[in-house]
């Protein structure tokens, strides 16, 4: 188990997916995006399932993409830009795929997540940070503008302060995250895990066929119209509706008991 980039542990309806190379600070290297993306597949299959924590081992988050194999594809005829196109699907791949999933997926968040590290944070539904983390876009300090990090990011905090992020490479703290809404909360490190597994206990509690429809159509009708979005909304709602444990949520909530609800 220790052996593997990618590790995954499942307890009480939540699967933790710790990124296991922190000896590069769990770059996303051609092996790390392989792994993530058959957990991806996997997990969108996996019904017992409704809760996703995705973390780092060792003194990092994520670092970004692995600057040593992406030197190494350089080497080809082409000058490596197959290899980068390839490079940047794959990732992008993995990426909506986590948006995807019928899970909600929460980061929890130390040490640094830099350019596709913090792209992955922006890709999470939510993150939590611990107190001292540092977030940056920093691929323009070596001359790589983090422009595939920043579709992520853009969609997660408000325009001027990405753009400024990713023109100067500056690092932002966990606390700053927060306020511009790039993670939900930051804590001590001493309360990281408990505070992140308390909100994936919380979410993997709830119906997961109502959050599953939820979470479609959350991101669905974010490029709509306001008019769009609530002729859609309301579509959702007669789709849930429509469940069986959603009626039997009602009933129970009128009856003023638990419900019994048929997860399996």
């Amino acid at each position: 188990m220790n052996q593997q980039i990618l590790q995954r542990q499942d307890a009480d309806n939540v699967a933790t997916l710790t990124l296991n190379a922190p000896e590069r600070l769990n770059a996303l290297s051609d092996a790390m995006l392989s792994a993530l993306q058959d957990q991806v597949d996997a997990l969108a299959e996996d019904r017992s399932i409704r809760a996703v924590i995705l973390r780092g081992a060792g003194k990092a988050f994520c670092a970004g993409h692995d600057l040593k194999e992406m030197t190494a594809g350089r080497q080809a005829k082409d000058g490596g830009a197959a290899y980068f196109k390839d490079l940047f699907e794959r990732c992008s791949a993995v990426m909506l795929g986590l948006q995807a999933l019928p899970q909600p997926v929460i980061a929890q968040v130390h040490g640094v997540a830099a350019a596709a590290g913090c792209q992955l944070v922006a890709n999470c539904d939510m993150a939590v940070a611990a107190q001292g983390t540092r977030f940056g876009v920093n691929g323009v300090d070596i001359g790589l503008f983090c422009s595939t990090p920043m579709v992520a990011l853009t969609r997660n905090i408000p325009r001027k302060h990405a753009f400024k992020m990713l023109t100067t490479g500056e690092f932002i703290s966990a606390d700053r995250a927060q306020s511009l809404g790039l993670v939900n909360t930051a804590v001590p490190l001493e309360s990281l895990e408990a505070t992140t597994l308390e909100l994936a206990t919380t979410v993997a509690s709830k119906l997961g066929a109502a959050v599953k429809i939820g979470k479609q159509a959350f991101y669905d009708q974010i490029s709509m119209t306001t008019a769009q979005a609530y002729a859609y909304a309301g579509d959702v709602m007669v789709q849930n509706l429509m469940e069986r444990d959603t009626q039997e949520g009602i009933c129970a909530f009128l009856d003023k008991r638990a419900p019994d609800w048929d997860q399996s």
